[in-house]
């Protein structure tokens, strides 16, 4: 099928006369650049995914982005106090039932947003420790007037533990970058990015290679299908060194070793046991922070 909407009528197409406009108006002779429905169509599909690839960089390059922290985690996971909301709304129609039993799964579901919520908490107060600390040193580094930021919080933009990132920069007065993805669901850019590295992406490819081009690190929280992807790119990616070296840190250990068999892994030989050491388990947003310095030679 063309991309150009031709007039099917081949009388039409081979006759214009005297008519210029008609010529004017045809669709082969937009620019094509502004060709709406060009752009849109099969055949630019390699120029689609140049721009994504372009439009980000040039526009983290203005502000002066050379470096990122990475963090992933779910989209479903939210601040305590939603989660207290949440439960507190349960709990007040269950008590209006005769016997609640129907908002028994319900019930049990906002419980454990509460213990999940713990989190949100930590990737926000790591982001805001890392996002504080290379503020520090930004005003110490560059008394030239020059504009270089590194460690930026990266997420992927959305809700969750991604908010709670963007946050956590935001609490310090930082920028941090959002990779939005059109999706049917959880689209919407959190509050807590900065206005003009707020991106949003089509093709899932070009955005992975931007969470990757300039990442000095990687932290993971509990999530679902879309961070397992993400983690297990990242640790493919440096398990066959086609990455620059970082460390991968994951929060939640309970939850990941409960959802991964690593020691399986390694037992059953589609993993060396040296492979383990890509990535270090800690709740601790300090020492997450501490690990990514260590890991760089800096103090």
């Amino acid at each position: 099928m063309s991309d150009i909407p031709f007039e099917k009528d081949f009388e039409n197409v081979i006759r214009s006369g005297v008519d210029v406009q008609s010529l004017i108006d045809s669709p082969s002779y937009r620019i094509a650049y502004h060709d709406a429905e060009f752009i849109s169509g099969d055949a630019a599909r390699s120029i689609r995914l140049q721009l994504e690839l372009a439009k980000p960089d040039v526009l983290m390059q203005r502000l002066g982005i050379r470096s990122t922290v990475i963090v992933f985690g779910s989209a479903r996971i939210v601040s305590r106090e939603v989660a207290e909301s949440r439960l507190s709304d349960v709990l007040l129609r269950k008590a209006s039932l005769p016997d609640g039993v129907e908002l028994r799964d319900e019930e049990s579901r906002a419980r454990r947003a509460i213990e999940l919520s713990e989190y949100y908490e930590l990737a926000r107060e790591f982001a805001k420790i890392v996002s504080e600390d290379n503020l520090e040193r930004e005003r110490n580094e560059n008394t030239d007037g020059s504009i270089i930021h590194d460690y930026v919080i990266c997420t992927g933009g959305g809700p969750g533990i991604m908010e709670a990132a963007n946050r956590g920069a935001y609490d310090a007065g930082a920028l941090s970058v959002g990779l939005n993805i059109y999706l049917p669901y959880e689209q919407r850019p959190n509050p807590y990015v900065s206005r003009d590295l707020c991106f949003q992406f089509h093709y899932f490819a070009v955005r992975k290679l931007h969470f990757m081009l300039r990442a000095k690190a990687l932290v993971t929280c509990p999530g679902g299908f879309g961070t397992f992807d993400e983690l297990f790119e990242a640790l493919t990616l440096r398990q066959t060194q086609r990455m620059q070296p970082i460390p991968i840190i994951i929060f939640g250990e309970d939850f990941w070793r409960s959802a991964v068999n690593f020691d399986h892994l390694v037992q059953s030989g589609v993993i060396d046991r040296g492979d383990l050491q890509l990535f270090h388990f800690t709740d601790s947003p300090k020492d997450a922070w501490n690990i990514i310095k260590s890991f760089h030679g800096e103090k």
